[in-house]
């Protein structure tokens, strides 16, 4: 038998081990670039937040007045229709001063004249704290009495004290949202103009449709969390009035306010009228069965009312509020948890218009949402 297939066979056997090792290789560069890639992601996402937080001055404000222009743009536009352009706009910045200066002064009334209350009846106030430790480490609850050790009237007066002084900070931060608002309500038009003459078709697609769908987005969520909001703050001056708590309409405008933020919002409207209700009425009991009726107004409202009123539109995993709440709270304090949830609404509204992002908006998103915005 001649002995020449078998130098073929070897040369075809040496071709294929060739064409693994090449397949390896590539395969190895593969793994490098996707690595690399991953490496700068997480580079370029670190800057992006260390920027975001070292530069809050500038950054919040633009955040602020862009998620204001979203909320009032429909008014303008429609009386824009009827009345010269400066003159509307004249009357939409009054209108967000007036709705600023409104909540703002109901808030620092609330919020002061329950905190007076509390700093002169400091003494009174930690004394009940601490039998209410020991009532509960009676009942087997051990844990409050640790958390007393650490727990004084002082502390609690800090914050209400901390919370003022960031009510008053806040008046001159919107002050200059307003002005950014004034400038953007000029250019909104420009700018979508603009957009189409500077980016590709599909580009200036995705960010004026993007745009407008986040507007409506957040104003739904606006409309549905004023509403609710309303209905918590009711709510809890009607029972605080039923069980003859001091401060009724105080702790309701308190309860309004705070159901802006999420979660956290909530459960310091609940936790601070217990115990208040502690201090009044020298009982563990009724502090608790305050507590247990704010909860349930919290439960109903936010967990069963809200969610059906908001619909499909505006679902997001209750993992991702939170996240979105101390994410950006950590950020830019106590304006951050207020925006927040807008800003992964917004988030995941434009990432919903590009095939390369759709992923995003899936996984932390409701997928009815994705079609919905896609369609």
């Amino acid at each position: 038998m001649h002995p020449w297939p078998y130098w073929l066979i070897a040369l075809h056997g040496a071709r294929h081990t060739s064409n693994a090792i090449i397949a390896d290789g590539e395969l190895e560069n593969i793994m490098t670039e996707r690595a690399l890639v991953v490496a700068i992601s997480i580079l370029a996402i670190i800057a992006v937040v260390s920027a975001l937080q070292i530069a809050a001055a500038v950054f919040a404000p633009v955040s602020g007045a862009l998620f204001i222009l979203a909320l009032v743009w429909p008014l303008q536009r429609n009386l824009q229709r009827f009345l010269p352009k400066l003159l509307a706009l004249a009357l939409v910045v009054c209108f967000i001063v007036l709705v600023f200066f409104v909540v703002a002064s109901i808030t620092t009334w609330g919020f002061g004249r329950i905190g007076r209350s509390i700093v002169s009846d400091s003494a009174r106030f930690q004394v009940l704290y601490n039998q209410l430790a020991e009532w509960l480490e009676g009942h087997g609850i051990v844990v409050a009495g640790m958390w007393a050790e650490h727990f004084n009237i002082g502390w609690l007066v800090r914050i209400l004290q901390g919370v003022t002084a960031r009510l008053n900070i806040m008046i001159s931060f919107w002050i200059v949202v307003v002005v950014y608002v004034l400038l953007g309500l000029l250019d909104t038009e420009t700018f979508a103009r603009n957009a189409r003459a500077a980016l590709s078709p599909r580009a200036a697609g995705i960010l004026i449709d993007g745009s407008r769908q986040t507007a409506a987005k957040l104003r739904h969520y606006m409309l549905v969390r004023t509403l609710m909001s309303l209905a918590t703050g009711s709510m809890v001056w009607a029972l605080s009035a039923a069980f003859g708590l001091r401060f009724a309409a105080e702790w309701g405008i308190l309860a309004f306010t705070l159901n802006y933020i999420p979660f956290m919002g909530p459960f310091i409207a609940t936790l601070l009228p217990s115990f208040y209700a502690l201090a009044q009425f020298g009982s563990p009991q009724a502090a608790m069965l305050i507590f247990a009726g704010l909860n349930i107004i919290q439960f109903v409202i936010g967990s069963y009312i809200e969610p059906r009123v908001a619909g499909r539109a505006l679902a997001i995993t209750p993992f991702v509020v939170l996240f979105s709440v101390f994410f950006w709270s950590f950020l830019w304090g106590l304006f951050g948890a207020f925006i927040g949830v807008p800003i992964t609404i917004a988030i995941l509204t434009y990432c919903a218009q590009s095939s390369s992002t759709l992923w995003i908006a899936q996984l932390l998103g409701s997928p009815d949402v994705i079609r919905h915005d896609r369609a």
